[in-house]
């Protein structure tokens, strides 16, 4: 079982116990969210309220580079099999988690009990979250989460599904929705399906899927057009089923992007999103609680579980979904929620060439190997067998994830995957260690290759000779993602604060290298403007970049999951 677990591409999220410790004093603030979360509370208000703080947090011009804002909250999580979990607390932690990715070392998350032991603890855990960023306070007991190789845990798998009772599946008409909705009946038995979506039997290739289903064996198929979101006309809907063969199941992977970098997102980006996702989930509970379901199977994403830079919303969202499910299974109900890493592309883009593309910057930023459509249907049934109400499907690149904690870039909750000697774990000698010894006539020299280097691996080239010195950043193919990356590689190195918009103020190797050596090495330079070493070219693009406003300019376009038709 132990060797069957570790190649199955299938994780918990264990809390692991965390050192509190004496951590140097550091300017903080706390945005409480502990009375603002509670169950009863719009998740839409809690999160643009959370938004917002954040935005506020990084805008302010007042406010010291390394100061930190710590959200406070109760209930987003559960640690232990037993706790229960608030989902609107949930999206609270999703949304940081981008914001901790995008802005690092300036967010960070505690969670606490109301036990007298963890109101003790409260300030050690708060100046903690400088080396920890994401804490949980359980009986004064520091937790931190990490993803681990899922195993039986003795929850039980989820029960066969009774097929003389209609399976409800929502985004299914194309995409994994409709991968899904033949898999339930070649593979499980399934006989009688409602797939909604937003355009129903008008959605292409509708038709061609009903008659499909219904060859593959299932006896009814109906395909209607549904705003889950809409709580009246999702009543009336589930009414509609007939009493023959009632409700017996409900799989949730209808999906909305809208993505954007933390400054750019707003209620209404939020709401969009929220709508399918956690509207459509919540009115989903709500007016089934009453029925005998068998699964209630929620499809969510890695996002939420990790942060994913320009998926705030998105991960809030999600988060919300994991919570939900927890709380189910704590309420009795079914509930489970399987966080997808990167799936399907090739099937949810236009062209083999776009899905590859964005296949490699997947692999390159997240670590993370596309999962083929097929391969995650087998993993949705093995996360059945195991039955636990949140698991994450997502095949990891070990080399990709080497690489990440070697330049200090790993993520927190990715730390116990790797296994690298201390010593290498993370490389973050500060450019002024490195250049110490170096003749000072050779300081420029070095630093333009040093950011040559880190611009090659966020770009995914072998070698820094990828990288022409004085060619722009945007020629070589960097796009609002990239630049967050190089900037938060090149921030590990760092004895400043560096600025989101880096590449963008300084968009070459060249005038990159001139500011780092002018801002963080005593008599190293008299300091780097944009125009540094560029040509006219470059010069027509700092024009261009000039007109834009810093929205427009990391405004990114990578998705993690695809959505519903």
């Amino acid at each position: 079982a132990l060797l069957k677990a570790a190649r199955r591409p299938l994780y918990s999220l264990a809390w692991r116990p965390a050192e509190l410790g004496a951590d140097a004093p550091a300017a903080v603030e706390v945005a409480d969210f502990r009375q603002i979360a509670l169950p009863t509370a719009d998740p839409l208000d809690v999160a643009a309220d959370a938004l917002q703080r954040a935005q506020d947090w990084i805008a302010a011009e007042d406010r010291d580079d390394e100061a930190r804002l710590v959200f406070l909250t109760e209930g987003a999580a559960a640690t232990t099999a037993d706790e229960d979990a608030n989902p609107v607390a949930a999206a609270v932690w999703g949304l940081v988690r981008t914001a901790q990715s995008e802005h690092p070392g300036r967010f960070s998350l505690l969670d606490v009990d109301r036990s007298e032991a963890s109101r003790a603890a409260l300030e050690a855990a708060i100046a903690a979250g400088a080396r920890e960023p994401q804490l949980a306070l359980r009986a004064g007991r520091a937790l931190a989460p990490r993803l681990a190789r899922a195993v039986d845990g003795g929850e039980g798998g989820a029960e066969p599904l009774d097929p003389a009772r209609t399976v409800l599946v929502t985004g299914g008409t194309s995409g994994l929705g409709a991968a899904l909705a033949r898999h339930l009946v070649e593979r499980q038995g399934a006989r009688h399906l409602l797939l909604l979506s937003r355009r129903g039997s008008e959605a292409p290739g509708a038709a061609e899927l009903a008659a499909e289903l219904r060859e593959a064996g299932a006896e009814s198929v109906r395909i209607e057009a549904c705003d889950i979101a809409d709580r009246d006309s999702l009543r009336s809907l589930l009414g509609s089923i007939a009493t023959d063969r009632p409700l017996g199941a409900v799989i949730h992977s209808a999906a909305v992007l809208d993505d954007g970098v933390l400054s750019s997102l707003d209620r209404d980006r939020l709401a969009r999103v929220f709508a399918a996702k956690v509207e459509g989930a919540r009115n989903l509970h709500e007016l089934t609680r009453e029925q005998e379901l068998s699964r209630f199977v929620l499809f969510s994403s890695l996002a939420g579980l990790l942060g994913a830079a320009g998926q705030a919303n998105y991960a809030a969202a999600n988060s919300f979904l994991d919570a939900l499910a927890t709380h189910r299974r704590a309420q009795g109900l079914p509930g489970q929620s399987i966080a997808w890493g990167a799936l399907g592309i090739a099937s949810l883009l236009g062209s083999v060439a776009e899905a590859e593309q964005v296949a490699e910057g997947v692999r390159r930023r997240l670590g993370v190997v596309p999962l083929p459509v097929e391969r995650a249907l087998e993993l949705f049934d093995e996360a059945a067998a195991l039955g636990q109400p949140l698991l994450a499907a997502v095949d990891f690149d070990p080399p990709a994830l080497r690489r990440q904690a070697r330049d200090g870039a790993l993520l927190p909750a990715l730390r116990d995957l790797v296994r690298l000697p201390a010593k290498r774990m993370v490389d973050t000698v500060s450019l002024p260690e490195r250049l110490a010894g170096i003749p000072p006539e050779e300081w420029e020299t070095v630093t333009i290759e040093l950011v040559r280097e880190h611009a090659a691996a966020v770009l995914g080239h072998a070698s820094a000779e990828a990288i022409e010195p004085d060619r722009p950043f945007r020629e070589l193919g960097f796009d609002s993602l990239a630049a967050v990356e190089l900037r938060n590689r090149l921030g590990a190195l760092s004895v400043v604060p560096l600025p989101p918009t880096l590449a963008f103020d300084y968009p070459s190797a060249t005038a990159l290298a001139r500011h780092l050596l002018a801002e963080q090495v005593p008599g190293g330079g008299a300091g780097a403007t944009p125009e540094d070493g560029v040509g006219a070219a470059e010069e027509e693009a700092i024009e261009r970049i000039d007109e834009m406003d810093v929205d427009e300019l990391i405004e990114h376009s990578l998705t993690l999951q695809g959505s519903e038709e």
